[in-house]
């Protein structure tokens, strides 16, 4: 466990999460297992934790010496459905790492990394069979340039898309190297990283359809939070970081503001903190990973009707 992951801000996220030792708990993302065990370390005998994970890499790492944790081989967009399905209309605390695991980047032949040439994968769920070997040969060239804009926020997005669609017509792009090669013209040698980054990310986030189900679970976790629960995600970069700030502060994912008669603002959640925490800087020093990290925690009120 320790090769494949170390968890970004580890007491900071299981101390906002407030856990009440005979609570039922979520940990979205499962990855290494980090969270969950700490999660487990506070829970009593009759607490529960279920803990999702959608990659086959993460099922090396499941907990089989503790009857209070179930792993979920699935998607964290159905979250709704799996707690019914194991009979929890709510539950008291859900804690999100949206992060992409360390082990992802360092595991070259799933093609996460631009630093070493691999098949152009980039798939969380290996059994699916959508690859960004697909999306850069396949999408229109309005299509890329929507997908580097909106998830990449690249600037250059339809100069991007244009010469991709341009090397493609000379032959497929299937590797790594393959897309370094196409698109070295329109990457700038002075913040080179940053601009692959975001293409790769812009990849990534289409594969793996992350927004939407980012969009999912949010709106799900705010119908089966009991009154009091807590919910704590860590985010990384500005779009998905966005959608939680909206639903935290506002209660929806557009950000919109509805007041009552008094107005006060309508929204199911009271912001726990008001500014997101940052890890500290031994922490970004010592595991690079954490350095775009930020931890938002918000929780279940009441109804105000």
């Amino acid at each position: 466990m320790s090769n494949y992951h170390t968890p970004v801000m580890l007491n900071e996220s299981i101390d906002a999460m407030n856990i009440q030792p005979d609570g039922i708990y979520v940990d979205t993302t499962f990855g290494g297992g980090g969270h969950s065990r700490e999660i487990l370390s506070r829970l009593t005998g009759n607490a529960h934790l279920y803990s999702f994970d959608q990659d086959a890499d993460a099922e090396q790492n499941i907990i089989t010496d503790d009857p209070r944790f179930t792993f979920v081989r699935g998607n964290f967009r159905y979250l709704s459905n799996f707690l019914r399905y194991y009979g929890h209309e709510q539950i008291d605390g859900i804690l999100a790492d949206l992060g992409v695991s360390s082990h992802h980047f360092d595991t070259p032949e799933r093609g996460f990394s631009f630093r070493s040439d691999a098949p152009l994968d980039m798939r969380m769920n290996q059994r699916a069979t959508f690859t960004a070997q697909h999306v850069v040969n396949n999408y229109t060239q309005e299509q890329l340039a929507d997908i580097f804009y909106l998830y990449g926020e690249m600037h250059n997005a339809r100069q991007l898309a244009a010469t991709i669609v341009k090397a493609r017509n000379q032959h497929s792009i299937d590797t790594i190297g393959d897309l370094l090669t196409a698109t070295q013209s329109q990457i700038n040698r002075e913040h080179e990283k940053k601009d692959l980054a975001r293409m790769f990310q812009a990849l990534r986030i289409e594969v793996n359809h992350e927004m939407q189900a980012l969009q999912q679970m949010l709106t799900q976790a705010t119908q089966i939070l009991r009154p009091g629960g807590r919910l704590v995600v860590i985010t990384y970069h500005s779009l998905e970081d966005r959608l939680v700030k909206n639903i935290m502060k506002t209660g929806n994912l557009q950000g919109k503001e509805e007041k009552d008669f008094f107005g006060r603002i309508s929204t199911p959640y009271q912001l726990v903190t008001r500014r997101p925490i940052l890890p500290s800087s031994e922490e970004q020093e010592s595991n690079p990973r954490s350095r775009s990290a930020k931890l938002r925690v918000a929780e279940k009120i009441e109804s105000q009707e």
